[in-house]
Formats: structure tokens, sequence, C-alpha cells
């Protein structure tokens, strides 16, 4: 991680924020963890951004090469998130594939019913999402951050709120998967929410 030389990279209020990402679901949950820091949102898809390749082997490298191409491209600082489900019975899977696992239709319903065919009968039931989020800017600096939340695979779906695999994940602790619980429920205890706040402690406004 590269923290850059004589530079504040602390984000200031007024500042224009680029979400790199094309993920509807995303920008409503980025948008509702920002509010109040005075800092606008902007979408990768606002501002018409490609979508890089995702080459990287790990969520780390494709939050830093998607992160990295919007700030290059927008001039501006850009927060990108690789985030997936994983799943112990399948060894991981489907981990940093997990959007490719629903396609170029984004059909989750079909990815999470090919988890579940694949899982057959297998008795360790646990799962865990991880999230990693990094901010770049465009003087070349990094930072990274990763939060995970551990729990189990839940079948059949159920839940109507949230978005990908929420409706088949449930946190440790309770019955209630992702979809069943409210944005701030969710937020609170997510892996995108833990790693968001590390990422506020570092990088946010301070007053």
């Amino acid at each position: 991680m590269d923290e850059g030389q004589g530079v504040d990279h602390r984000l200031a209020r007024g500042t224009r924020l680029v979400l790199a990402s094309h993920n509807a679901g995303k920008l409503a949950e980025f948008s509702a963890l920002l509010a109040g820091y005075g800092i606008t949102v902007l979408s990768a898809g606002d501002l018409a951004l490609p979508e890089p390749e995702e080459t990287a082997d790990s969520f780390t490298g494709n939050a830093v090469l998607k992160a990295v191409a919007a700030a290059t491209a927008a001039g501006l600082p850009a927060l990108a998130d690789d985030s997936g489900f994983c799943v112990a019975a399948l060894d991981g899977a489907p981990g940093i594939y997990s959007a490719r696992w629903a396609g170029p239709s984004k059909d989750f319903p079909a990815a999470m019913a090919r988890i579940h065919t694949q899982m057959g009968d297998a008795a360790d039931r646990s799962a865990w999402f991880i999230s990693v989020l990094c901010l770049a800017w465009p003087d070349g600096t990094v930072q990274t951050f990763e939060g995970r939340i551990d729990g189990r695979f839940s079948w059949p779906p159920h839940g109507t709120n949230g978005h990908g695999y929420d409706p088949v994940f449930a946190p440790e602790g309770g019955g209630r998967t992702f979809a069943d619980m409210t944005d701030a429920e969710k937020n609170a205890i997510s892996h995108r929410g833990r790693a968001f706040d590390l990422f506020r402690a570092a990088c946010l406004p301070l007053d």
C-alpha cells in the first residue's frame, strides 16, 4: 500500500467520490453509508466509465484494479468494493467469482440454486462474506480495508431486502438472512459494514 508523499489522504467534505461500480444495489448501500459526511457519490455508470476486467486472483487485487482504473479515468478519488460469498463445502466458491456465477444477466436466483445443487447433502453449511474496500487517489495512492462475517448457507432463500446472495446467508447467532434485515441492521454487522468502519476511521472527515 503506497501512502503517498506529503499528501493528506483523508477525504474532505465537499469531495466528489467515484464509486467504481455499475451495481445499483452497491450504489444505494454506499450512498447510505456515506450520508452525513458531505461527500458527493458518483457511480462509474454516472460517468460512463468502462468496467475493467477483474483479472486478479484475490478480493484485494480486484478492488485495487477497479479503484485505480476509476480514479485514473475520472481524475477523482475512487472507492471500489470487491466482495464475494464463500461456501465451505465448495472450498470457498464462488468467492471472487460470485458475480460471474450470476452470469451477464445477474441471475442471482440461478446462482443461489447452483450453490444449493453443488452442496448436495454436505453436512457443513458454513459460509461467509468478504468485502475489501480500496480507496484510490489520482496521485497513485491506494488504501485497502477488509471485512468479513461468518454464518451459514440457508435454504430455501428468504427475505425481500438486500441484493446478490443475501437471501441465502444467515449470520451466526440468528435465523434471519441478510435479506430479512433492514439496511441499517445489515450495515451494522455486514462484511461491507465492517470494512467500511475501517475505511471511515482512516479516510472520512473527522468533523
